[in-house]
């Protein structure tokens, strides 16, 4: 099992950050890479052609590696989950009276789009909402998203760990569905991809896309996506020069070129070429494989699982094992405990967590040790102990 790396990163001993929901960190290579890139723009003389190529291409490789793709052309590099899914939305076939299937309390990137265009086409969205009862809440919720997808579907739109709480969705079995209906499925992976296994020859999405800055450790406003050949002759969100072919050619740009490069290159945004941004993402993507997604996650079980039972004894409350992540999930407070109280409790403790709807937002990582999960158990006890005390 993999070891704390937090000497990888520079996050001070007395910051128990268990959000990397919100944003990762950036470990050390990540931002030296960045800071060389800085660096390398006070005298642009020597960049060459090459340059605005070579870390694009590398990260579409590292990416590709990680998600199990063989082809990195299956790759385009956006910048944030929105421009993805609008590029998905602009090639779908959606007709009239047909229906985007998504989910209660979906982050709105992967919302915002289609409420558009359910609007100019005469769609209907489709919210699948979870269940009022919390017994088997996970379960319950993933199967009333498979009665959901029929005939009249059109895309399936969804995380594979919901951004609120961690609960997990089925993906396989999601998937399956869609195609059996022939309905496009769309991932949002963003807070998943990095931290928990994932294969898109055994899921099989249409669309995967990852924004680069949370379990990716990459900055801010980079990110991924793979394309099946559902979209394979698509038209971009936007005409950029640099997907064209031969674009490598500086001299030869004025001779204008309909055709795109090969694959899911066409999709890139423009001026992908950013030279700090995307050497770090190339950095974060390669601490992410040397680590690995499946040690990652166990790394976070094997932190929690003990805290957390403790946690359900206090009287809060979590998703079932089954259908939970470890590396993100949401405490709920009991009933008569204010959260005001709690989120005190916690910012006097220095503990770095999120509040996502009802849910206090836990995101550990491999930078965390037993020091942060203990001042985390504490704060809630803490809040436990006076609530008891005041009744």
């Amino acid at each position: 099992m993999l070891s704390c790396q937090r000497h990888q990163f520079y996050l001070p001993d007395d910051v128990h950050y268990l959000n990397c929901a919100f944003m990762s960190p950036l470990a050390k290579p990540v931002e030296q890479a960045g800071i060389e890139g800085i660096r390398l723009k006070r005298n642009p003389a020597p960049i060459i052609a090459r340059d605005f190529f070579e870390a694009s291409d590398a990260v579409r490789r590292e990416f590709a590696a990680i998600i199990g793709a063989s082809d990195p052309r299956r790759i385009s590099i956006i910048p944030a989950v929105s421009y993805a899914i609008a590029t998905a939305a602009r090639n779908l076939a959606t007709p009239s009276g047909s229906e985007i299937v998504v989910l209660f309390e979906q982050f709105p990137s992967n919302i915002y789009t289609w409420r558009r265009l359910a609007s100019e086409r005469g769609l209907k969205l489709q919210v699948v909402l979870p269940p009022d009862d919390e017994a088997r809440r996970g379960h319950r919720w993933n199967e009333r998203i498979l009665d959901a997808i029929s005939k009249r579907t059109a895309a399936v739109c969804i995380p594979i760990v919901h951004w609120v709480d961690g609960t997990q969705f089925d993906v396989r079995a999601i998937g399956e569905r869609a195609r059996d209906v022939e309905a496009a499925f769309i991932i949002d992976g963003t807070q998943s991809i990095g931290a928990l296994p994932f294969d898109v020859t055994e899921v099989k999405p249409d669309l995967l896309v990852c924004a680069g800055y949370k379990w990716l450790w990459g900055p801010y406003s980079v990110g991924m996506a793979y394309w099946s050949n559902l979209f394979d002759g698509g038209m971009p969100l936007e005409e950029n020069w640099i997907v064209r072919q031969g674009s490598e050619g500086f001299s030869g740009l004025v001779e204008y070129e309909d055709q795109y490069q090969e694959g899911a290159v066409r999709f890139d945004v423009g001026e992908r070429s950013n030279f700090a941004l995307m050497p770090m993402m190339l950095q974060g993507l390669k601490l992410v494989r040397s680590l690995r997604p499946d040690r990652i996650q166990e790394y976070c079980r094997h932190l929690t699982r003990e805290a957390l039972g403790e946690v359900v004894e206090m009287g809060y409350r979590l998703e079932s094992d089954a259908f939970r992540s470890d590396h993100l999930f949401g405490i709920r407070a009991p009933a008569a405990l204010s959260l005001d109280r709690l989120k005190d409790a916690l910012r006097e403790r220095n503990v770095s967590v999120s509040v996502r709807g009802s849910a206090i937002r836990v995101a550990p990582n491999v930078y965390n040790d037993g020091r942060d999960i203990d001042a985390l158990v504490d704060a809630l006890r803490a809040c436990v102990t006076a609530n008891r005390s005041s009744v």
